[in-house]
């Protein structure tokens, strides 16, 4: 199966940065990881979107798409899990 090729709006890039360092390495091993399988068993289908997902890393959420004719994974969201679904789309 080909990889996908991870890319990241430039807002999930900024939130990125505003994370704990503890917390920072686990997401960028996880994003890291969604090149080989984008959809592992830990992440969840968000309901009412068709491509969007999202992928728990403790208390803190990763949102994506999955462009799949591309084999593109765009990470949208990187947020605590009381923030990250407001607002979003």
């Amino acid at each position: 199966m080909a990889s996908y090729r991870i890319e990241w709006k430039q807002s999930a890039q900024k939130e990125l940065r505003q994370l704990p360092k503890d917390v920072l390495t686990r997401v960028i091993q996880a994003v890291a990881a969604l090149a080989d399988n984008p959809m592992p068993p830990s992440s969840r289908k968000l309901s009412g979107a068709e491509k969007i997902y999202r992928l728990r890393i403790g208390d803190y959420r990763v949102i994506y798409f999955v462009h799949a004719y591309v084999l593109v994974i765009e990470i949208v969201r990187v947020r605590h899990r009381r923030d990250v679904y407001r607002k979003l789309l």
